[in-house]
């Protein structure tokens, strides 16, 4: 065994650091901040620009905290944040609500604490990261099935063992596709299944008013918990689980993400609320941002070489297949004036780089020709 003490330790960790990042580098993978300005918006998930509005944040006393003061069981709780979770819960169709610092602690809070030990979770193999990293650090055993293969799911839930929990994604992030959740759904009923549904991307979005797939397509009878982010199509930040009283109750209890993170302050909290009211009136903003999806599809398929993801959502994928390949087509499209960003391995399967697109309410007709136009230059 090696022996450091001292600086010479944390030098050593140090060459360690260096030598994985020079590697990812040399990789061409290597991820870096940066600041894009003055670009047409075509890669960000604020879907419905509700991001770009200005919100009245006020309390009783006319201004906004900046802060909770401390965790939901201690002094971070409120009646306007009990409430708030009540009105979402009731927007999506659910008996109750909690409120999470974001969609990845939400994912991270369920997962980890409700499987037990000795159940296991199946998860489509696309599921987000969050929901991955809950499932690590729970007890109970988990398996992954192919991507929306029913064939697959069925065969594995007639494997599992014990209480059996079926983690998907309504629309997922990466492919920007639906999950066949009604057929999922009549699985985990006939194989005595759970089921669990990131909505991550549907919030805001899909359904009549936006409440998500669940409450869209009636299936509310087939999911045991949904989970409903704010930094999407809502504009804000923050995220619930929703489900039964008895699952609020059990979070609550044995969550970690929970129990051990200070609370959103009010101003957060107001934010999310403005964003539920604005959704009431906002059925013709979906309606108009699911015509610039149908333009840009026709624009792009069918075109020589250009192979797209099988989406109707806002997400639109261009499958490249090679970081450089990808990178460079990023950066030409962005010289044109449209914000596009490059997605690479290992954040999707090597052979899967791509360039992913978002589409906006906010966005032109004008807009989404151009962007169309330019994306067929490079490919």
């Amino acid at each position: 065994m090696l022996q450091y003490t001292g600086v010479n330790l944390w030098q050593f960790y140090y060459k360690v650091l260096k030598k994985r990042l020079h590697k990812r580098e040399a990789d061409g993978l290597l991820r870096k901040l940066s600041v894009q300005t003055g670009l047409i918006d075509f890669c960000s998930n604020d879907y419905l620009g509700l991001a770009r509005m200005k919100m009245p944040v006020e309390n009783q006393n006319g201004t906004a905290g900046h802060g909770s003061t401390g965790s939901r069981l201690l002094t971070g709780n409120s009646i306007f944040a009990e409430k708030l979770e009540s009105k979402i819960a009731a927007f999506h169709h659910a008996e109750a609500g909690l409120i999470f610092n974001s969609g990845y602690d939400a994912n991270l809070g369920l997962f980890s604490c409700v499987p037990q030990r000795g159940d296991t979770v199946l998860y489509d193999e696309l599921v987000h990261a969050s929901i991955r990293d809950g499932i690590r650090l729970g007890l109970a055993n988990s398996h992954s099935f192919r991507h929306n293969d029913l064939s697959d799911i069925e065969k594995k839930l007639q494997l599992a063992e014990n209480r059996v929990f079926v983690a998907v994604e309504s629309i997922y992030s990466m492919d920007g596709d639906y999950a066949p959740l009604k057929e999922i759904g009549e699985l985990c009923q006939k194989h005595g299944g759970t089921l669990i549904v990131d909505e991550a991307h549907a919030s805001g979005f899909a359904g009549e008013g936006g409440e998500g797939r669940v409450v869209e397509l009636g299936l509310e009878k087939y999911v045991f918990a949904k989970v409903h982010t704010f930094g999407k199509a809502l504009g804000c930040h923050g995220a619930a689980v929703l489900g039964s009283a008895e699952l609020r109750t059990f979070l609550i209890n044995f969550s970690r993400p929970f129990i051990y993170t200070t609370a959103l302050p009010l101003n957060s909290l107001k934010a999310i609320e403005n964003s539920y009211d604005k959704l009431s009136y906002s059925k013709h903003i979906i309606l108009e941002l699911n015509n610039l999806v149908l333009l840009f599809k026709l624009k792009i398929e069918g075109v020589k070489n250009i192979q797209s993801t099988k989406s109707f959502t806002p997400i639109q994928c261009i499958i490249l297949g090679e970081n450089e390949r990808t990178k460079t087509a990023a950066k030409s499209i962005q010289n044109d004036g449209f914000d596009v960003r490059p997605i690479l391995s290992p954040t999707v399967p090597k052979g899967k780089e791509r360039l992913r697109i978002c589409l906006h309410a906010f966005n032109t007709e004008k807009e989404v020709e151009g962007l169309a136009e330019s994306i067929k230059k490079v490919i």
